[in-house]
């Protein structure tokens, strides 16, 4: 059984992602937590995400998705209260390309810039089995230990309940099957927001909406709303 801690043991705050949309999807909530708590969120992105998919040609060309991205990842962080934000200008999909004592070494750097107490990041698995979302999950994990014993990491995950309610969401969006599970009693952190918080998180979401637009017009409001709504974290192995 893992130790529970609270938002307000987070501390300062750092969340290491690898494309935009990543941090509003799994960590606005428990940054919105973190802080009404007093503390301070930070975010290091590794790439503008130029390689994505948009979800309108018309209104979003893809020859222009990584400028049209950056605009809306800092639209969707002003929502969220997040203004230490940077990027480690990395290619969107060819981070398994990049030299791992690189990655973590840019790592290591902001974490040094930072002093964070809690990074939040991708466990082994990505969330959704992406490799992008695996490497830098991976630095962060091995920043973290060489930056030394201080800072936590806390590694984004779901839950059976989650999984099973969500199934006909979840299907066809995750790269390497399910997501990944974790047993609540052995979760690290959990922030399950209502009202105004789970407001603020969709209103982050939708300013990145190159990428969301699709499926939240696809669920409708109040599907998506309860799809996003609960944040689970748990110690990377």
């Amino acid at each position: 059984m893992s130790v529970r801690i609270t938002p307000a043991e987070l501390g300062t705050v750092l969340g290491i992602w690898a494309h935009p949309d990543d941090e509003a999807y799994l960590m606005a909530g428990t940054a919105l937590a973190a802080v009404g708590a007093g503390s301070t969120v930070a975010c290091l992105t590794a790439t503008a995400g130029g390689a994505g998919e948009s979800a309108d040609e018309d209104r979003w060309p893809t020859a222009r998705l990584e400028e049209i991205r950056r605009a809306e990842l800092a639209a969707s962080l002003a929502i969220l209260g997040i203004d230490d934000h940077s990027y480690l200008n990395l290619p969107d999909g060819g981070l398994t390309d990049v030299d791992p004592a690189y990655g973590v070494a840019m790592v290591i750097a902001a974490i040094e810039r930072v002093q964070p107490d809690t990074i939040l990041t991708f466990g082994p698995d990505g969330m959704t089995g992406h490799p992008d979302h695996i490497t830098v999950g991976n630095w962060a994990v091995k920043a973290a230990s060489i930056a030394g014993e201080r800072c936590r990491v806390l590694a984004a995950t779901k839950t059976p309940a989650w999984i099973e309610t969500f199934a006909d969401v979840n299907e066809g969006i995750l790269v390497g099957g399910e997501p990944p599970c974790t047993r609540v009693e052995d979760l690290a952190l959990e922030v399950t927001l209502t009202g105004a918080a789970l407001d603020t998180k969709v209103r982050a979401l939708k300013a990145q909406a190159s990428q969301t637009s699709g499926l939240s017009q696809a669920l409708g409001e109040a599907r998506y709303s309860a799809w996003v709504a609960s944040e689970y974290w748990t110690q990377p192995i």
